[in-house]
């Protein structure tokens, strides 16, 4: 992989989907659970209908067509090969717009916002809130290449993406992103590299000092007690993949079943849904996802970023202008006098009523207007 940008087309051997189905046909599943709800995980019975499906009706050829429909390619920066989307605006005066996902997303995540973003008259909009998209993969993640070094930690990702965009002749650009990448964006803000103009993120990772404790809002108080429960019922995958990541990769990389269930019981515990994922995501959207995982064997790799990041992740201020939006089902919902303590230039600050935190993927239109309405202060 040269340091020149290179065109990437996705074309999966058929030997690879044919071995999918073959794992799927010889799974051997566990009882089922003892209780009526998710509390022990997965349902077996929802992970099973996931994966008959998978086997018998998901077509990967329709989700590998759009993405080299959209336009892949790949580059070599800091020795590593780097996947992205560029997806430019048909509008000459358009933002470049760097968009991160997370884990345990992709850059599926974003398959309904590349349209508006990069073509807002098409969907009804102006112009002047057009965006070039640039939406890498995360290294280890989908079809970006796995470290074989440690040392990529967000801060690492960060420089590398700065990189990205001056390689692409963006000499002014805004960065988004949520989960992995709002730290990744967060990184970016506290480093302002050349040419970055502003920063969003729908996840800000900012906590309350002690003293804040005492007088708690309303709002405060719920944000506190939704962290206590990520921490007491949720966090358990964090740990597991921050410490021993590759051992988590042994069955996850080997078990289609197994990946699928690892994904699929963050995707009804994070989104904003009625009672199940199938509420707001459909199960071939689900499996696009789950498949840049699978495809890759990309596990072990993904979960590095947990073992590079949670324990040297460094602290700093962004004074970058800064958009934050809230959405009411994320894991993370600090109130804004908490984030301008790190945050300190914040342009757009929004606390929607829908969306939980798969923003772009659970509510595209909401997300695409807190692009425009905080991009718009900047450019």
């Amino acid at each position: 992989m040269s340091e020149a940008i290179e065109s990437y087309w996705l074309a999966v051997p058929q030997a690879a989907i044919d071995d999918l189905h073959r794992r799927l046909d010889q799974t051997r599943w566990p009882e089922r659970e003892l209780v009526a709800d998710w509390s022990q995980g997965a349902p077996l019975a929802k992970v099973q209908a996931l994966c008959e499906h998978w086997r018998e009706r998901y077509d990967w050829r329709r989700c590998e067509a759009r993405l080299n429909d959209l336009g892949q390619f790949k580059t070599s920066i800091d020795g590593l090969g780097i996947h992205f989307l560029h997806v430019r605006s048909p509008h000459p005066q358009a933002l470049p717009l760097l968009i991160t996902h997370g884990w345990p997303g992709s850059v599926i995540e974003f398959m309904q916002v590349i349209g508006p973003l990069t073509d807002p008259v098409r969907y009804g909009g102006s112009a002047d809130d057009a965006f070039h998209v640039i939406a890498p993969s995360l290294p280890g993640f989908g079809f970006s290449d796995k470290p074989s070094q440690t040392g990529w930690n967000v801060e690492r990702i960060a420089a590398a993406w700065a990189e990205l965009m001056a390689r692409l002749g963006y000499g002014r650009w805004v960065a988004q992103g949520g989960d992995w990448g709002a730290m990744v964006t967060t990184a970016i803000g506290i480093a302002k590299p050349a040419g970055c103009a502003a920063v969003h993120v729908n996840m800000p990772v900012v906590a309350p000092r002690p003293e804040d404790l005492e007088t708690l809002t309303p709002a405060e108080q719920a944000s506190v007690a939704a962290t206590k429960h990520y921490q007491e019922e949720e966090s358990g995958y964090a740990r597991l993949q921050s410490k021993r990541p590759q051992t988590v990769g042994y069955g996850l990389v080997d078990s289609p079943a197994g990946q699928a269930a690892w994904i699929y019981e963050k995707l009804s515990a994070w989104s904003d849904n009625a009672g199940a994922p199938e509420d707001v995501f459909s199960l071939d959207d689900m499996l696009d996802n789950i498949m840049l995982y699978w495809l890759p064997a990309a596990a072990a790799s993904s979960a590095r970023l947990y073992w590079e990041s949670f324990p040297s992740s460094r602290a700093g201020t962004v004074d970058l202008p800064t958009g934050v939006s809230i959405y009411p089902k994320e894991i993370f919902r600090p109130s804004r006098r908490w984030a301008e303590r790190r945050m300190t230039n914040i342009i757009h600050w929004n606390e929607l009523q829908q969306g939980g935190h798969f923003a772009a993927w659970e509510q595209p239109e909401l997300f695409v207007r807190e692009l425009r309405e905080c991009f718009a202060k900047v450019r």
